[in-house]
């Protein structure tokens, strides 16, 4: 899957629709007024992040995805604000927003406190603007498409998305042969028509239908008498239920959430469109592209706030729903490590960690790992990277390359998973993967065990396993070297003239 991710930063797509800016002040409430029954709250910190079409430009830019944003601002605080936060994620061209002297940037302040929003106040200029700012964004939004491999819409009706900038937007995609998903607000879906895919959530399209769309089979006839009007295809987002896919005349496929914990719905549906718009881009068969945006917006829903989902987060949550691989020793990259230890912890099993170059395997190692994996439930073995052993034990080392060596470690009773890193010291997996439990032999104290304040800064703990003296790859390396060097002894079996024949006599006739 990993592979569909990196192909996306490659893409690039045309964002165009209602920009806004989101601001989130954060406080702490401890009183009621004495002027009216209100909650009394300290502020203690305001967050700024773009909202709307803006949002969408986010979680694509997040991605790495090439964005050319269209919108409409005012020139006022909340557009430098907006045009900031945008500037920051480096990806997003915003020549392309048009900006309005004598209107207000959209801008929505959520006040929270204690993790609750309180109240939502929103500064908004719902007077029609003038035929040539919409000329202006309608050239813009031209020229942003005829650069992108992919366009959005993100109508939130705000009234940048006027009929005319509608209707160019999908003749224009049409016309250059770019496919054109649309985010729709209007009940109305018959303007849309010509767009590839629309992507309303469940409100939107019973709103939009007149009718119910909470089983399968309501859901497939609301979507039926909505592509009646608009003749494109629909991914359906339908909150708990996961989202449905409804291809024009073909045969829908249904995918669950895979949201563990549900603190804020705020911009999901952006993550959604921004997610599925990059992979039709890159060409992700679709699938693949709909799993993509299933858990990037399960991902996203796990946060507070209007949030984006990077590609980290994704690569690592399409990971975590593969099919567990509980203590078969594989050899695993550091995502899957990470995964895997996070699958073990809503388990409540305690996860083990020890790391080495475990070059020619011995008594010693046998039994550190032995004692290892008496101390936790999953252990996880870091080995170093052939690189590494080079730079810390010579270039004549390693002896066995770094399969060899993942290979005979993760046979071993106990191992769980076995990964391997080029660093010199395991740190950074240490940092990733935030053991319960740190295993190293007993030539190390707890001030020398890399690590050990990250582990029990969490609560964890330090073992130092007693080692079984006598044994070592480096002995066992010169060992190996003297023997090679030793003369050959003289066979007592070898004489002057013929060779002698060893065999029986039967046998050196062949019988």
């Amino acid at each position: 899957m990993n592979e569909y991710i990196d192909s996306l930063e490659h893409v690039h797509v045309a964002v165009i629709g209602d920009l806004m800016l989101d601001c989130y002040l954060h406080g702490e409430v401890n009183r009621i007024s004495p002027e009216a029954p209100v909650p009394v709250m300290r502020a203690r910190s305001e967050r700024p992040v773009p909202g709307g079409a803006a949002n969408v430009a986010a979680n694509l830019a997040a991605l790495d995805v090439h964005v050319h944003l269209v919108g409409l601002c005012g020139e006022d605080e909340a557009r430098a604000q907006l045009l900031g936060c945008l500037a920051e994620l480096g990806q997003v061209d915003c020549s392309g927003i048009v900006s309005a002297p004598d209107r207000h940037t959209t801008k929505k302040l959520r006040i929270i406190g204690e993790r609750q929003q309180i109240v939502r106040i929103d500064h908004e200029d719902s007077t029609p603007w003038s035929a040539e700012l919409e000329r202006a964004c309608i050239l813009a939004a031209m020229d942003a498409i005829d650069v992108a491999d992919v366009a959005v819409l993100s109508d939130y009706g705000k009234g940048v998305c006027s009929d005319t900038l509608i209707r160019a937007v999908v003749e224009h995609a049409a016309r250059t042969g770019k496919r054109l998903l649309v985010d729709p607000k209007r009940r109305d879906l018959s303007i849309y028509s010509g767009a590839s895919i629309l992507t309303p959530n469940r409100k939107e399209l019973s709103e939009a239908t007149g009718l119910p769309c909470e089983t399968d089979d309501e859901a497939a006839f609301a979507v039926a008498h909505a592509q009646s009007v608009c003749d494109a295809d629909v991914l359906l987002t339908r909150s708990e239920k996961g989202m449905s896919y409804f291809p024009r005349g073909g045969v829908p496929i249904h995918m669950p959430t895979v949201a563990q914990d549900v603190f804020d719905v705020s911009g999901a549906g952006d993550t959604v469109i921004a997610v599925l718009a990059a992979a039709v881009g890159a060409g992700v068969p679709l699938l693949e592209a709909m799993r993509l945006a299933n858990h990037a917006a399960g991902i996203v829903v796990s946060k507070v706030g209007t949030a984006t989902v990077t590609r980290a987060e994704l690569a690592e949550s399409l990971v975590e729903d593969a099919p567990a691989a509980d203590g078969d020793g594989d050899l695993v990259a550091i995502e899957r490590a990470r995964a895997l230890r996070q699958r073990w912890a809503h388990e409540r099993l305690v996860v083990g960690f020890t790391n080495g170059c475990f070059d020619l395997l011995h008594p010693g190692h046998v039994a550190l790992l032995r004692e290892a994996a008496r101390t936790c439930d999953r252990l996880i073995v870091a080995l170093n990277s052939d690189a590494s052993v080079r730079r810390l034990k010579g270039p004549l080392r390693p002896v066995q390359d770094e399969s060899a060596r993942a290979a005979i470690i993760g046979a071993m009773k106990g191992v769980s998973a076995v990964l391997v890193f080029d660093e010199d010291t395991p740190r950074r997996v240490i940092e990733a993967l935030q053991p319960d439990v740190l295993i190293k032999g007993g030539d190390y104290t707890r001030d020398h065990v890399v690590g050990a304040e990250i582990v029990e800064a969490r609560g964890g703990r330090i073992v130092l396993v007693d080692l079984v003296t006598g044994h070592s790859t480096s002995n066992l390396v010169r060992a190996a070297g003297k023997r090679a060097a030793a003369p050959a002894a003289t066979s007592p079996l070898v004489t002057t003239g013929r060779p002698a024949d060893l065999r029986q006599p039967s046998q050196a006739r062949g019988g």
